[in-house]
C-alpha cells in the first residue's frame, strides 16, 4: 500500500512539475504575495487625515493644532467652519477624525480652568479609531503637562461617528458580504470553461449553435447568482443575528452586488479561458483572490500603503465594493458617492467579460 501511495504522491508532483503553467503558479506567485502582504497588510496608523475645527483664535489652541500638525500620526488636510461642514468631510472619509477646538480653549487654559477640546472620528473602521483615540490623548496630555499650569488641564472628548460602540462586527461583516460573494462567484466562473476542457466536452460546446456572447452569458449568470446567494445569506446573518444596522437603501446594495459579481465572474472567466484543467483553475483563484482581498483595505487601511500599492488597488474591484457596502450598512451612503465607486467596477467587468469573449471567439474560429 505505501508503494502505491508514493508512486500516487510522485506521479501527482510529476504532473505539476511537467506543466510549465503550473509550475509558474507553484513558484512565483508566494514570492509576489509576500511583498504584497508585507507593504499592504499593516494595521500602523501614520499621517491619519486631520481636519481642524477652530473656534478659538488664541495662541494656546494654535499651539495645540501645530502639535498634532507635527505629529507622525496625523496630517492636517482641511479646516472647517461649522458642524455640517466636519460631517461632509467625515462621510466622504476626505478626514479620518475632526480636532474641535471651542472658542474659550485659549482663554480657559491661561486662567488655569479646565479646558476642553474634542475629537470625532471615523469609526467606521473601528480598530483605526481606537488607535487614533489613543495619538490624541497622548499629544492633548502632553500638551496639558506643558502649557495648562498646575492647577489647570485639558480634557479630550471623543465621539465616534457610524459605529457608536466600536464593536469589530460592524466593520468585518459588512466586508465578508464582499469578500465571500465576490469568492464564490469568482470560483464558479473559472472552473466553467475549465471543467468544459477537462471533460473534454469544450470542442462540442463550440459546434453548437451558440456564438461566443451566448456561451458567456450562460457561463456568467450562474457565477453572479450563486455570488447573490452568498450575499444575501451574509446579510442575513449580519442584520438578525448580529443586529447589524441597515441605514441605506438594500435595492441600491442589491444593484452595485450584482454589477461586482459581474466583474468577480469577468476575473474568473478570464482564469478559466487561460486554465486547461480544473486544478489550474482552482490554483488561479488562489494566486488572484488573496492579493485582490488584501489590497482592497479590508483587514489594512489603504491609506497606509505606499503609493504603488495603492496604485494597484485601483484595479481592484473588492477595494469599490467594501466603500459601498460599509457606507450602506453603517451610514445612508449618498448617490453620487455610490457611483463614484460603481464607474469602476463596471469598467473592470467589461474589460474581463471582453477579454473571456475574445478567447472563445478566437477558439471558435
Amino acid at each position: 500500500m505505501l508503494r502505491r501511495i508514493l508512486a500516487l504522491i510522485r506521479k501527482e508532483l510529476a504532473g505539476l512539475w511537467k506543466d510549465p503553467k503550473t509550475r509558474m503558479v507553484l513558484l512565483i506567485p508566494p514570492l509576489i504575495q509576500v511583498f504584497l502582504f508585507a507593504y499592504a497588510a499593516t494595521y500602523d496608523v501614520v499621517h491619519a487625515p486631520l481636519a481642524i475645527w477652530n473656534e478659538d483664535a488664541g495662541a494656546e489652541s494654535a499651539e495645540l493644532v501645530r502639535r498634532f500638525d507635527f505629529s507622525p500620526a496625523f496630517r492636517v488636510v482641511a479646516a472647517v467652519q461649522a458642524p455640517t461642514q466636519a460631517r461632509a468631510v467625515l462621510d466622504d472619509k476626505t478626514a479620518a477624525a475632526v480636532l474641535h477646538l471651542p472658542q474659550d480653549f485659549s482663554a480657559d487654559v491661561l486662567a488655569g480652568r479646565t479646558a476642553q477640546v474634542q475629537l470625532l472620528v471615523d469609526a467606521r473602521r473601528s480598530n483605526t479609531a481606537l488607535l487614533l483615540q489613543g495619538y490624541a490623548t497622548t499629544i492633548v496630555a502632553a500638551y496639558a503637562a506643558e502649557r495648562a499650569g498646575p492647577r489647570g488641564q485639558v480634557t479630550l472628548q471623543t465621539r465616534d461617528w457610524f459605529n457608536p460602540t466600536l464593536e469589530s462586527t460592524w466593520f468585518i461583516l459588512p466586508g465578508l458580504v464582499c469578500v465571500l460573494s465576490f469568492m464564490m462567484a469568482l470560483l464558479v466562473a473559472a472552473l466553467s470553461l475549465a471543467r468544459e476542457r477537462e471533460l473534454g466536452t469544450f470542442e462540442q460546446l463550440l459546434v453548437t449553435p451558440l456564438r461566443p456572447i451566448e456561451i458567456m452569458v450562460g457561463k456568467a449568470v450562474p457565477g453572479v447568482v450563486v455570488g447573490m446567494v452568498d450575499a444575501i445569506l451574509v446579510t442575513a446573518a449580519a442584520l438578525l443575528w448580529f443586529r447589524l444596522p441597515f441605514r441605506g437603501d438594500p435595492l441600491l446594495l442589491g444593484l452595485m452586488l450584482v454589477l461586482y459579481s459581474l466583474g468577480g465572474v469577468g476575473i474568473g472567466l478570464v482564469l478559466s479561458c487561460l486554465a486547461k484543467t480544473q486544478q489550474q483553475a482552482m490554483l488561479g483563484v488562489f494566486v488572484v483572490a488573496s492579493p485582490l482581498i488584501v489590497l482592497s483595505g479590508f483587514a489594512a487601511p489603504i491609506e497606509n500603503m505606499p503609493p504603488l500599492v495603492e496604485l494597484l488597488s485601483r484595479g481592484d474591484p473588492v477595494r469599490y465594493m467594501l466603500v459601498i457596502a460599509r457606507g450602506v450598512f453603517l451610514q445612508d451612503l449618498p448617490l453620487d458617492v455610490v457611483l463614484a465607486q460603481a464607474w469602476p467596477m463596471a469598467l473592470i467587468a467589461l474589460v474581463t467579460l471582453g477579454a473571456a469573449t475574445i478567447v472563445v471567439r478566437r477558439a471558435v474560429g
